[in-house]
């Protein structure tokens, strides 16, 4: 099974740090040996500058630009009915783009559709379901042998498949022991993935380079290895997944590569088990699998299911670019910062999306999707989530920052939190390992829920969940930052 997804990896980030390193170490011997001359003569012997490589990457699809800006993070007024202390600091984030919605269960299972078709791929080329080795490139257009990829452009033989074939494709798929039919087998859909920490990797204790760990001359060269701590996981012979961290000493920029290996499907039972005594079965069978909500939010998404999602969202646009192996900027969730600059659209005086305090406007029509009243789920409009969208965005165009669903942020969770960050794109993360005790594995939602009164709606207000939780209240979006900033945009930065 671990064959299976081995080709998906990202290639390994510091490998192509190294290599763009020593490109633009042999282009400035170029630019010194055969440009100097003509350049120096042309501006007078001045130093001019010379223009940096960069790639075009597109307008992301369905995103918003937040430009970069400066706001009060957390409440600013106490709340004695509540117990809400006011605890706002300032704090500043750059720009990045921002789903204008949250992720839709379509948009998911366009991810797991994805990896459903890559172990059937896997198994079409493989010499136990006959062999094809027309599903696996191996050679480079030159005929030299490469690390075998899949051809993604090779059609699934979904129709009319030989007997091989056919055994490949059902492979992925179950019979029912008490309806009889054949279903998605979701303990088969595992992704694989490699992130590299770019942020240990760049820390001054980090380096191999002894001689560079210690700037102070004072203080003699640091003579220990320092202990690193990587994740890694496989797939034991059973099909079980085995997480482990890994602490050793530094070797190297692999000691930064961290694996993991994701089941994708969502937990379609959290609708049961998120409620005692109440009849959501229907939600379990249609909820994530029925075309009519194809367009609400996914939920039963934990937060280490929403980083796979990001993580393979930026691979799939990689390769839609002809880019593999070139680092842009990723997918990814959003800081919890960034995420509540982007909810209260810069408003440091607004603790909601919406200028007004109220949930809704002076004709009883709802802001957003939550429960208005004791028992009364209904009285704006929705019984359980709705269809991203269907209320009106904030200033910023985005769309149910508040209720609908509670959204994952990248950012761990921990009580000393605000003492603990930087004002400069403040964020606090923490990898846990599976030993650590549970609490240290919490993670911060923000915006309220479907479930939830006006009061969670808050966007100055954090909570929390487990990293491994799949709730029917939570989903997701994403962000990705934004490259340099564009020349002629106004800043959106309000008091």
């Amino acid at each position: 099974m671990k064959k299976a997804f081995d080709r998906y990896n990202l290639k390994s980030k510091a490998a192509s740090l190294r290599g763009a390193a020593a490109f633009a170490l042999t282009a400035g011997v170029v630019l010194l040996t055969a440009c100097s001359a003509s350049r120096g003569g042309g501006a007078g012997g001045e130093v001019t500058g010379v223009g940096g490589g960069s790639s075009s990457e597109p307008t992301p699809y369905g995103m918003v630009l937040i430009d970069r800006g400066a706001y009060a993070m957390g409440p600013g007024k106490d709340d004695s009915v509540h117990n809400i202390k006011a605890d706002s600091r300032g704090v500043s984030v750059d720009a990045f783009w921002m789903d204008e919605t949250e992720v839709t269960n379509s948009k998911y299972k366009q991810f797991v559709f994805w990896v459903r078709d890559s172990i059937i791929r896997e198994r079409l080329a493989d010499p136990a379901y006959g062999g094809n080795e027309a599903f696996k490139i191996e050679e480079d257009r030159e005929g030299n042998p490469i690390k075998p990829y899949l051809d993604w452009n090779r059609p699934i033989p979904w129709r009319n498949p030989n007997e091989d074939e056919q055994r490949a494709i059902e492979s992925v798929y179950r019979t029912n022991p008490i309806t009889g039919r054949k279903e998605l087998d979701p303990t088969q859909l595992n992704y694989r993935y490699e992130i590299f920490n770019h942020t240990e990797a760049a820390k001054r204790r980090n380096r191999v380079d002894a001689t560079r760990r210690e700037y102070n001359t004072d203080l003699p060269t640091p003579t220990d290895l320092p202990m690193i701590s990587k994740d890694t996981a496989y797939l034991a012979e059973d099909g079980s997944i085995v997480r482990e961290t890994v602490t050793r000493p530094l070797t190297g920029d692999y000691d930064f590569l961290n694996t993991y290996i994701i089941n994708v499907y969502p937990d379609t039972t959290a609708w049961i088990n998120d409620f005692d005594n109440a009849y959501n079965e229907p939600y379990t069978r249609m909820y994530f699998s029925h075309a009519g909500y194809n367009d609400y939010p996914v939920v039963g998404v934990s937060w280490e299911q929403a980083n796979a999602f990001s993580n393979w969202r930026t691979d799939y646009l990689r390769r839609s670019l002809g880019k593999e192996g070139v680092f842009i900027e990723p997918y990814r969730l959003p800081t919890e910062a960034e995420w509540e600059y982007a909810a209260r659209a810069g408003n440091s005086e607004s603790a909601y999306p919406w200028e007004e305090t109220l949930p809704m406007d002076e004709r009883g029509c709802f802001y957003a999707n939550f429960k208005p009243m004791e028992g009364d789920f209904v009285r704006d409009g929705h019984l359980i989530t709705s269809p991203v969208g269907t209320y009106s965005p904030n200033d910023f165009g985005l769309y149910d920052m508040a209720g609908n669903v509670s959204e994952w942020t990248s950012t761990a969770y921990t009580e000393s939190i605000n003492r603990l960050t930087s004002d400069l794109n403040p964020e606090y993360r923490y990898n846990a390992a599976l030993e650590d005790p549970y609490k240290m594995k919490r993670k911060i939602v923000r915006g309220g829920s479907w479930k939830d009164v006006a009061h969670n709606l808050r966007s100055d207000l954090r909570q929390w969940e487990y990293q491994n939780e799949q709730r029917s209240y939570i989903g997701f979006r994403n962000v990705r930052s934004q490259v340099g900033f564009a020349r002629g945009t106004k800043n959106r930065q309000r008091k």
